[in-house]
C-alpha cells in the first residue's frame, strides 16, 4: 500500500469494553457505564429533538455549551463540544502537538491518548504506575519525564487502575506544567459517578491555569454511549484554537437536545447512582479481600483493577472462566506486555454485584 503517512506505519486500532452486546446473555462487567441504565426520561427526549431534524444542527452546540457553563461554572466560550470524549481526545493533540513534539502519559492508561497522539505525528513518553505504588502517580520520575515536552495527559480516575488523584495534587502538577510551558489534558469522564466528584474536578479552574483542557462526557454518567455526547473545557484562547480542528456540525440535533436536557435538569440522576456505586464499591473490597483477590483497598472510584500474577493467574484465564459464568471482565493484557496478569471489572447494584461475586469465587476455584 501507497500514500498512507508514516505515522501511521504498524499503527494497531485500539482496543476497548464494553462488547459483551455481541455476545447475547452476558452481564458486562467490563465497561465503566451507569448500571441502572439511561434515565427514564431519554425516549421523550428523542422525541422532542425528531422536529427539528430536518435542518443542520446548530454549529455552534450553544444550548448544550451553556448547560455545561452554567454545571461548571465557567463562560460558554470556555467549552468545547465533542462527539464524546473520544472527539475532544482527537481535537488536542491535532491543535496543539506537531511532529516531533513530546507527550507524556502513564502507562496503564486510555489508548486513545496514545493513538492520537502518534496520529498527529507526537511522541509519546510514558511514565509507569507502578503496583508498589498501588498505582498511584510519583512526582520523581513525572518531574524527569516532563523535560522537553510539549504535553502532559491526566485521566482521573485513571483507566484502568481506577485510582483517583485528589485536587490539589492534579492542580500542582498542572502548576509545574504550566512553569515550564507544557500543556496538561485532564481525562474527568469517569469522574462524575465517583461521589463527591464536585470536590474533585479541575474543570472550573480553566480560567486560573492557561495550560488546562479538561474532557468530560455524558456517555459513562448517563449510560448512554450509543449517543456520542461529550465537551472540553478550557480557558478562551485554548478552547478557540480548538474549535479550528474540531468537525463541523459534529454534534447532531438530538445530541444537543439531550445533553442540554440532561445536563440542566437530571444530574441528579447521576449523584443518585454514584452514592449506590459508593456503597457498594467499600461492601465489594472485604468480600474480594476474603476470597483471595489482590486488592490493597476499595476502589477510589466504581471499578477495580487487580493483578492476578500472585494467584498463578493469567488475565485471560480468569476472562474466560468468568465468561463460561456469563460474566465479562476486561483483560487488560491489551494495555501493554506488564499487565498481561491484570483484570478490570466494574461495580453495579447489590443484586447483580452478588451474582458476580459468586461467579468469581467460583472461576477462582
Amino acid at each position: 500500500m501507497t500514500g498512507a503517512r508514516r505515522a501511521l506505519a504498524d499503527m494497531p486500532k485500539t482496543i476497548h469494553g464494553g462488547q459483551a452486546w455481541r455476545l447475547g446473555d452476558i452481564e458486562d462487567y467490563s465497561h465503566n457505564l451507569n448500571p441502572f441504565g439511561p434515565p427514564p426520561c431519554i425516549g421523550e427526549l428523542f422525541s422532542k429533538a425528531s422536529s427539528d431534524v430536518w435542518h443542520y444542527p446548530d454549529d455552534s452546540s450553544s444550548g448544550f455549551r451553556g448547560a455545561v457553563a452554567e454545571e461548571f461554572g465557567v463562560p460558554e466560550g470556555c467549552v468545547i463540544a465533542g462527539a464524546g470524549s473520544s472527539d475532544i481526545i482527537r481535537m488536542f493533540p491535532n491543535t496543539f502537538l506537531e511532529e516531533g513534539d513530546r507527550a507524556v502519559m502513564f502507562s496503564p492508561s486510555f489508548a486513545e491518548y496514545t493513538q492520537q497522539c502518534r496520529i498527529a505525528g507526537a511522541a509519546v513518553v510514558k511514565v509507569p504506575l507502578r503496583r508498589k505504588d498501588d498505582y498511584r502517580i510519583d512526582r520523581d520520575p513525572l518531574t524527569k519525564a516532563l523535560e522537553g515536552a510539549k504535553a502532559l495527559y491526566i485521566c482521573n480516575p485513571n483507566n484502568p487502575t481506577g485510582r483517583i488523584e485528589s485536587r490539589e495534587t492534579v492542580l500542582s502538577i498542572v502548576e509545574e506544567c504550566e512553569s515550564k510551558g507544557i500543556l496538561v489534558f485532564l481525562d474527568e469522564t469517569l469522574l462524575e459517578l465517583v461521589d463527591g466528584w464536585e470536590d474533585v474536578s479541575c474543570a472550573s479552574y480553566v480560567n486560573e491555569y492557561h495550560n488546562l483542557v479538561v474532557a468530560g462526557s455524558l456517555t459513562k454518567s448517563f449510560a448512554i454511549p450509543g449517543i456520542r455526547i461529550g465537551y472540553g473545557i478550557a480557558c478562551r484562547e485554548l478552547a478557540d484554537e480548538m474549535n479550528k480542528v474540531r468537525m463541523t456540525w459534529n454534534i447532531g440535533t438530538a445530541e444537543q437536545v439531550i445533553g442540554e436536557s440532561l445536563i440542566r435538569d437530571h444530574m441528579d440522576y447521576v449523584r443518585d447512582a454514584a452514592k449506590v456505586l459508593r456503597a457498594e464499591a467499600d461492601r465489594m473490597f472485604p468480600i474480594l479481600k476474603d476470597m483471595g483477590m489482590p486488592v490493597s483497598a476499595p476502589a477510589d472510584s466504581f471499578f477495580y483493577f487487580c493483578d492476578l500474577t500472585p494467584l498463578g493467574l493469567s488475565a485471560g484465564e480468569l476472562t474466560e472462566r468468568m465468561r463460561s459464568r456469563g460474566f465479562m471482565i476486561r483483560d487488560c493484557s491489551s494495555f501493554g506486555e506488564d499487565y498481561r496478569g491484570c483484570v478490570r471489572f466494574c461495580v453495579k447494584d447489590r443484586g447483580r454485584n452478588d451474582r458476580f461475586l459468586d461467579a468469581l469465587r467460583a472461576s477462582l476455584g
